[in-house]
């Protein structure tokens, strides 16, 4: 099979929302008056952001699926997508299966793929998302302020479990690898709740690399520290027997991998937030407040700071 013929096979779909979609040098796109474009950019590399033998459905999921978080935390809604794939062979039922996921979840959230590429190499994967976004109404890192609270948009720590008990560093039962691992292959991308914060949250940012690390990008870009409640935070993952309880702390402050939208918000939209919350079907925790006090500090139950050693995940760290 040539590249041209797995392009129409496997990623040609009708694009009734771009000027031009595959099979020219580039789409033609158009915006809506009034709105902004917002575009994010995400690589997934075998070995390192997945397994090589992983189910290849779940896969086209989440490959989309990390940069329409992305999307979420902008408040965006999301329209277009290119895809770059590089293949260390053409494997006909593995295209289809993961073409298959990819579209799937396309398709629940409106996304047409109008372009990329594809090349002979190591296995990677590659998706630039596109969306519109009401001008000056885009969720940024950079607007978090003292005395916001700040929010969670579900519990965090459940991905970063599965793959520690995949990778040997821990053993689920059976029941909690289930509901761990759904969490780590099938995230689901909170759209509408970023679309619902608009006007609402002052800053917001994806949980991809742990939790502390990208609240950390929050409170540098704004100039602000925060204090975290552990037991807040810790109140809906899984209760998990010793030894495997060691790994709470760590899973949940710099574990990642969970998608789910941290930002910050005035104290007077904490009924509206939890409305919002009950509607959408989002069990929106709160976890903490932004001070002046640079830097981030979790204390734990008993209020005493708690010693981190871990705040993320960093490709080159």
């Amino acid at each position: 099979m040539s590249e041209f013929n797995l392009i129409r096979r496997y990623f040609t779909r009708a694009t009734p929302n771009a000027v031009l979609g595959v099979g020219d040098d580039a789409a033609l796109l158009s915006v809506r008056t009034g709105h902004e474009l917002a575009i994010s950019t995400d690589m997934l590399v075998s070995g390192t952001h997945f397994f090589p033998d992983a189910n290849p459905f779940l896969l086209g999921h989440k490959t989309l699926a990390v940069n329409l978080s992305d999307l979420a935390a902008m408040g965006a809604t999301p329209r277009w997508a290119t895809l770059a794939l590089s293949l260390p062979q053409i494997d006909e039922p593995w295209l289809a299966e993961f073409s298959r996921g990819f579209f799937a979840l396309a398709e629940q959230h409106g996304v047409e793929l109008v372009g990329g590429d594809t090349t002979r190499g190591a296995l990677t994967l590659s998706v630039s998302i596109l969306g519109e976004v009401p001008a000056g109404m885009a969720l940024r890192r950079e607007g978090a302020q003292i005395g916001d609270e700040i929010w969670l948009s579900g519990a965090v720590g459940a991905a970063a479990l599965a793959l520690a008990h995949l990778q040997g560093k821990l053993i689920l039962s059976a029941e909690q690898f289930s509901v761990c691992a759904a969490r780590l292959h099938q995230p689901q991308p909170r759209i509408a709740l970023g679309q619902a914060l608009r006007g609402i949250a002052h800053s917001a940012i994806d949980i991809s690399d742990g939790l502390l690390a990208d609240l950390g990008h929050i409170l540098q870009r704004s100039g602000v520290g925060a204090t975290l409640n552990f037991a807040a935070l810790s109140q809906a993952i899984l209760p998990l027997a010793d030894p495997v309880a060691a790994h709470r702390q760590r899973c949940i402050l710099a574990g990642g991998d969970d998608y789910e939208l941290c930002f910050t918000a005035p104290v007077r939209h904490r009924a509206q937030l939890q409305e919002i919350g009950d509607k959408l079907g989002i069990s929106m925790i709160l976890i903490g407040k932004i001070d002046s006090k640079l830097g981030c500090r979790v204390l734990s139950a008993e209020g005493a700071i708690m010693n981190i050693e871990e705040h993320g995940y960093d490709h080159f760290a």
